[in-house]
């Protein structure tokens, strides 16, 4: 596991500097949204308008990657991706940013792609879950960092833009610069979710049901600690505590799916976050400590979901095509998550701010349910592709 992490040091690198971007993002927009007199159910449509870019980016990306690299792509789209971040601050109206939402997805899922599979295609099967885990918890701490950016500035100032469009493109240097191989050149551009159902049901049907959930708490869930009396700097020690829960477990996690059945563990982790879910929903607003305590608890076992039902049809897939294994899987969870973001946020508006993590709570027992369902109709995987599956195959990681 350590040869394949420090072999990937600079592209993980990239990865700290771009997602501390996208989570000082994703936050600072739903609250400037807010206090821009945004309604909630609005802001939620706005956020998901993210992954209706990332669900085309995910389809057109692959052609890209085909044509001039992996690494090529990613400076494109980083700078772009840049530029459009200073967008925001000059044109404040919620059609401009949505559209601009849109393009922010676009980019974020071409380089996603990227950064997945190529780590994919360097894990080996016996330690994806741990190798997966530190590409992971290096994206959640950074992604606390983003946030806690925050409160150095007002969400209504110009600066804290600036600062996301600076560190989108300070990712671009070490992927510039890398000396590592990059990954092989793709035989295809298309992605096949048909066949990705074929190898990992379970993956396939789990991407769509965690962007449901998940997408509802990015989208809108600052506005939740709002709506409960709580100033910014409570809404920036909520989200990070979501970060840390998951960074504090998603090894753990990672480690113990490579030793047991990964479905076991996506049993357990979906059971223990609906938990949190709830408790967050009915106790969130007793006090800031409650408040932070039980987000760091529910982080810890909702965050890392994706990533371990990633590694379940990555164990599935032939290695070769880790480009498309991802991009089908992120394509999914893209189009769970467009209808969580709005369906959070109108879950939130009709019912009240606790509600929104019931809602979550609710497809998370769903999960858990799918989960039991297929070990009971199907053997684990062994950890490397099935020789039926490997070449008939399956072709493609938030907030």
């Amino acid at each position: 596991m350590f040869r394949a992490v420090s072999a990937l040091v600079s592209l993980l690198a990239a990865a700290a500097i771009l997602f501390a971007g996208n989570g000082l993002q994703g936050t600072l927009l739903a609250v400037r949204g807010d206090l821009e007199g945004f309604s909630t159910p609005l802001i939620g449509i706005l956020m998901s308008c993210y992954f209706a870019g990332f669900i085309l980016g995910c389809r057109i990306n692959p052609t890209f990657v085909k044509s001039v690299g992996h690494i090529r792509t990613f400076i494109a789209l980083a700078s772009i991706a840049s530029a459009v971040t200073l967008v925001h601050p000059l044109v404040v109206d919620v059609a401009v940013w949505g559209l601009l939402r849109a393009c922010t997805g676009f980019c974020f899922a071409g380089m996603i792609m990227v950064i997945e599979s190529w780590i994919n295609e360097r894990a080996e099967n016996s330690s994806r879950g741990r190798v997966l885990a530190v590409y992971r918890l290096i994206d959640m701490s950074a992604t606390v960092g983003g946030n806690a950016l925050l409160s150095i500035a007002s969400p209504q100032s110009f600066e804290l833009f600036a600062i996301v469009s600076i560190l989108v493109s300070l990712a671009l240097v070490p992927v510039a610069l890398t000396r590592a191989p990059a990954p092989r050149p793709i035989e295809t551009a298309r992605l096949n979710v048909p066949r990705l159902f074929q190898v990992s049901p379970l993956a396939a049907i789990g991407a769509p049901l965690i962007g449901l959930a998940n997408a509802s708490f990015w989208a809108v869930g600052p506005v939740y600690v709002q709506a409960m009396g709580y100033d910014k700097d409570v809404v920036a020690w909520f989200m990070s505590a979501v970060v840390v829960g998951a960074g504090v477990m998603v090894f753990p996690l990672g480690a113990i799916s490579d030793r047991i059945d990964r479905r076991h563990v996506m049993i357990g982790a979906a059971i223990c976050g609906s938990a949190a879910a709830l408790a967050l929903g009915e106790f969130g607003g007793k006090s800031a400590a409650t408040l932070v305590a039980l987000a760091g608890l529910f982080g810890a076992f909702i965050i890392p979901m994706f990533g371990i039902a990633a590694a379940h049809a990555n164990d599935r897939a032939d290695r070769t095509l880790a480009l498309e294994t991802n991009g089908g899987l992120l394509l999914l969870h893209s189009c769970g998550s467009i209808v969580g973001a709005t369906a959070g946020a109108v879950v939130m508006a009709q019912f009240g701010p606790g509600a929104l993590f019931h809602y979550i709570a609710i497809v998370y027992i769903a999960f858990a349910a799918v989960c039991l369902y297929r070990v009971l109709r199907r053997e684990a995987p062994a950890r490397q592709a099935a020789p039926g599956l490997a070449h008939p195959g399956l072709t493609p990681d938030a907030r």
